[in-house]
């Protein structure tokens, strides 16, 4: 079977632009949560975001192109500049290129950023309207964008299977390699949900977190029994994905093969997990059967500890009763890396799944920020505030997401 390898690493996120600077702001717990900036936050319950400050789409991109494409986009966009950097893969535009595929995922895609142009609309009619919202709005200009301005030509395709499309897409790069559809894949995913209309749809959920603390970034606690739900962020990140034997042909330095995982769809409720935790359990499962790993062979987990009450508990003890506890399986690390970025919806789990090569690279397993006071009913070695030194040959990258779409992907160091 052709085997898939990341080769590469593209980061835009509210603790860092590019892999040094966030991997640095990992290790020295620095978040990137705090109040919002992008819009007025006076009338919202939730008065905290993650965002990425000090993006700069020009380093890119030129101006005219800029303006007419989405924040998301151009955060897709530029971590894929940077993954092709980091990864040694060199294009020639003017190639044929076909062998080169595109996958991201997106929660909300453009819509979030169409808000500025709805306002226009309202106020001065159908003239006012941007004629490039038209091709802005839309999910897959993730893929589009980048293939267009990079001339890739071979197959692509942007999912928007909510919180869970960051791993959505590179399971889909890992099918496209094994399937002999591409030589390398530019895969990851994106999202700039920051806008009002979108903020209060989840303000009003409840879903959000309204903790008021002192910094503002301890308000997103994951595991912590004060939890009270997720911060909003925003970002995206991009891996080169390549054909094993020829990543090592041309001397690539690999970070970690892609083994694969598993996707269900719980079928309960659009919101709220099955509390009886099986669906979670079957997904995870499914990834552990599809790559052929044991679970004892797991060192470090990348929960998706999104901070809601129901959801951590339920993640918790899917992943003790398929592991174990801290004492029947001492080797495992858990944590949750979410209070570093936010919870950036379609793109957490790329960034996630980023993080965890890092980290697999460094040894290190990153700490679960502003977690004091662990929920009793898990009895999981957590990483609490502090990242610690931690071979880790194995890593498992969860990402859940509203209408219970539920995924789970593995990575193995080479």
């Amino acid at each position: 079977m052709r085997r898939a390898v990341v080769t590469g690493i593209g980061l835009v996120t509210p603790i860092g632009i590019g892999t040094s600077a966030v991997w640095q702001n990992i290790l020295n717990h620095r978040s990137g949560i705090g109040p919002i900036t992008a819009f007025d936050s006076t009338p919202f319950r939730s008065k905290l975001a993650a965002e990425v400050r000090d993006f700069d789409p020009l380093k890119w991109l030129d101006k005219v192109t800029s303006r007419r494409m989405d924040r998301m986009a151009q955060f897709a966009l530029a971590a894929s500049e940077m993954a092709l950097e980091d990864s040694g893969l060199e294009i020639d535009r003017e190639a044929d290129n076909t062998r080169i595929g595109t996958a991201f995922g997106t929660a909300l895609g453009g819509f979030s950023q169409a808000e500025a142009d709805h306002a226009a609309f309202l106020e001065k009619g159908p003239r006012a309207v941007s004629r490039s919202l038209a091709y802005r709005v839309f999910g897959a200009t993730a893929h589009t964008n980048v293939a267009l301005h990079l001339g890739l030509r071979g197959p692509g395709t942007t999912n928007s299977d909510s919180c869970a499309a960051g791993n959505v897409a590179l399971l889909n790069a890992c099918r496209m390699i094994r399937e002999g559809l591409a030589d390398a894949v530019l895969a990851g995913g994106a999202e700039a949900p920051l806008a009002p209309l979108t903020f209060a749809a989840f303000d009003n959920l409840n879903s959000m977190s309204r903790l008021e603390t002192d910094p503002s970034s301890a308000a997103y606690c994951s595991f912590d029994v004060k939890r009270d739900g997720f911060v909003m962020g925003e970002g995206g990140a991009v891996m080169v994905v390549e054909e094993w034997e020829a990543a090592r042909k041309r001397g690539a330095s690999i970070y970690a093969e892609v083994l694969g995982g598993g996707v269900t769809t719980e079928a309960y409720h659009m919101t709220s997990p099955d509390p009886s935790g099986k669906p979670l359990m079957i997904t995870i499962q499914e990834a552990l059967t599809r790559t052929g790993v044991r679970p004892e062979e797991v060192d470090y987990i990348c929960a998706h500890a999104s901070g809601t009450p129901y959801n951590d508990r339920n993640e918790g003890q899917a992943i003790q009763k398929i592991f174990g506890d801290r004492q029947a399986n001492p080797r495992l690390k858990v944590s949750g890396i979410k209070p570093y970025t936010g919870h950036g919806l379609g793109a957490a789990g790329a960034v996630e799944a980023a993080i965890c090569l890092l980290a697999m690279r460094h040894g290190i397993a990153p700490a679960t920020l502003n977690l004091k006071e662990p929920d009793p009913e898990l009895n999981l070695d957590l990483v609490p505030e502090s990242c610690v030194e931690h071979p880790i040959r194995v890593v498992l990258n969860h990402a859940f997401g509203f209408g219970g779409i539920n995924s789970a992907l593995l990575f193995r160091q080479i």
